[in-house]
């Protein structure tokens, strides 16, 4: 951490963003919303102009969900690489909105496609990020069976990050589903275990046990709120944090 809350300097030097690739659908639900891209860019283009590194990682559910076509009678290992080759597609249109904001980016994949993205390789991650750019990890961890959410913490590890933002559609972590109950209450703050023990849904079990192992801090958060990223980064009270401490 490089500053104070309400200091006005940034409190992280280097973040991972987690976005879903059902955040890119917005209200459509399917597909990629130019909207919400070009709104994504310009966060991260205010966020980027404090001297935070950025790095992001995005899903593909908006085009294709591996779980789900297993679960219709798909091979497991081909539905998730289908799910991978997505989110490959989700990174580049997110390039190019972040480009379009003034930003230079670079896309790193686990799965080698040369023609469209970098291999991702650890070193050169972490010199893109040095040198100003805004990294997108694609392809997840480039194995099947494992989530994007897994993805993001393993590269979040992998660079040395100093939290793990999960962006969402509601403002924290909750004791039960929000919008199917009223009476459910918003947690600010939750450890690790408490996750895992009382299965909130915030990532997947290997998601929450590697930042627990390498007490990487969670902050789960309201995306649809402009502007919540930089008020994140700038140390201000926003969603909910899970760490070791609670």
């Amino acid at each position: 951490m490089t500053g104070a809350a309400g200091s006005g300097r940034p409190v992280y030097r280097r973040i991972v963003l987690k976005l879903s690739g059902e955040a890119l659908a917005g209200g459509q639900g399917y597909g990629i919303d130019p909207p919400v891209l070009d709104r994504v860019g310009a966060e991260v283009r205010d966020v980027a102009g404090l001297g935070v590194q950025v790095a992001i990682v995005i899903g593909g559910g908006n085009i294709f969900r591996g779980i789900a076509a297993s679960a219709g009678g798909m091979d497991r290992s081909t539905a998730d690489y289908m799910g991978m080759l997505a989110t490959v597609i989700n990174a580049l249109a997110l390039q190019d909105a972040l480009e379009k904001s003034g930003l230079q980016t670079r896309v790193l994949s686990a799965i080698e496609m040369r023609a469209v993205a970098e291999p991702y390789i650890r070193r050169r991650a972490i010199r893109h990020l040095e040198k100003g750019r805004v990294v997108i990890f694609a392809a997840g961890t480039g194995n099947p069976f494992f989530t994007t959410d897994t993805a993001g913490a393993l590269r979040a590890v992998e660079i040395g990050a100093d939290a793990i933002m999960k962006a969402t559609k509601v403002d924290g972590i909750y004791s039960a589903d929000p919008m199917l109950h009223k009476n459910a209450e918003r947690l600010a703050h939750v450890t690790y275990i408490d996750v895992l023990n009382r299965g909130l849904q915030v990532m997947d079990a290997a998601a929450i046990s590697l930042c627990m192992d390498n007490k990487l801090p969670i902050i789960v958060f309201d995306l649809t709120r402009p502007g919540n990223i930089k008020r994140i980064v700038l140390g201000e009270p926003v969603g909910s944090v899970v760490s070791s401490g609670g």
